[in-house]
């Protein structure tokens, strides 16, 4: 819902810092956050929920970097782009299934499974759409990324804090987890919506 301006203010704040990462591949901080992220899903798994905390936080900070890097120093590539969304779902799924395993229960294994399930289906409602949407040569300019999302309720940014809020309180991730399925569920009806009115 706030990533266009999010991203935005992300790049103003990251900017003079990426100018002078030119030798740095864009690629390269791209494995960075796949680390950091994987670190984080461990800490999580292990109870460790402070350093899972700023593990993930970490993982954000070097995933906002690498694209960034490759607009400033003319390094976009589709190569790029795609293994960027790859390594963020990889993270996206193993962050939570990381808390959920680190203190098994059913409640726990069947609210991470309909959360998990909501980001396919969400997945399936933007992933598609993008390719329509190539084909018809639409872009979006003012993301300038790789392929077109329309906007949702459930976006980057708030995917960003609510996994924040998953790692302050670990207790509560059955509530936790079942809310924030509803709300990417509603996120990709919002997506049907929109391909209704303007795919027609």
């Amino acid at each position: 819902m706030f990533d266009t301006k999010m991203r935005r203010l992300k790049d103003r704040v990251a900017t003079p810092l990426a100018k002078h990462m030119s030798s740095v591949p864009p690629l390269f901080m791209s494995m960075l956050a796949l680390v950091a992220g994987l670190f984080a899903s461990y800490a999580a798994y292990r109870g460790q929920y402070w350093w899972a905390f700023g593990l993930w936080y970490l993982n954000r900070a070097f995933d906002g970097l690498d694209g960034l890097i490759a607009r400033l120093h003319d390094g976009q590539t589709d190569l790029g782009g795609y293994v960027d969304i790859v390594t963020d779902y990889v993270i996206y799924a193993s962050l939570p299934i990381g808390l959920a395993a680190g203190s098994p229960s059913n409640e726990r294994y069947l609210a991470l499974a309909f959360m998990l399930a909501s980001f396919y289906v969400n997945s399936a409602s933007w992933m598609y759409l993008s390719a329509i949407l190539e084909k018809r040569s639409a872009r979006d300019s003012d993301t300038n990324t790789t392929v077109v999302m329309p906007a949702g309720l459930i976006g980057g940014f708030e995917t960003i804090i609510v996994y924040g809020v998953f790692l302050l309180f670990p207790t509560h991730v059955v509530w936790l987890f079942s809310i924030f399925g509803v709300l990417v569920f509603f996120t990709a009806f919002q997506r049907l919506i929109w391909a209704k009115r303007n795919l027609t």
